[in-house]
């Protein structure tokens, strides 16, 4: 399973360690990966996605999921990502006909 957030793409960055000898080795950043259940309010349904813990915080200051997905970039979406935020568009588009 590749450590990449689903929703935002945040990937493993990389970078140096720095001894106090100034001294560079190679070294690997991962994101603060974690499970997490989210609910569609529109859908009405729930959704587990891993995501990093600034996601979440970025979820909850977007009023949930639907409101969050209508405003990310559907290229930084995982494809699951996408399939939701189609449904929901669908629905969104479909309640206001």
């Amino acid at each position: 399973m590749a450590r990449v957030c689903e929703l935002t793409g945040k990937r493993v960055m990389s970078g140096n360690n720095v001894s106090h000898a100034h001294n560079k080795t190679k070294r690997r950043f991962l994101p603060n990966l974690h499970k997490a259940t989210l609910l569609s309010e529109s859908l009405g349904e729930t959704f587990s996605f891993r995501i990093a813990a600034s996601t979440l915080r970025s979820v909850e200051h977007n009023q949930g999921l639907d409101n969050f997905l209508a405003k990310a970039k559907t290229d930084e979406l995982s494809p699951k990502a996408r399939k939701i935020k189609k449904r929901i568009a669908a629905k969104r588009a479909e309640a206001s006909a």
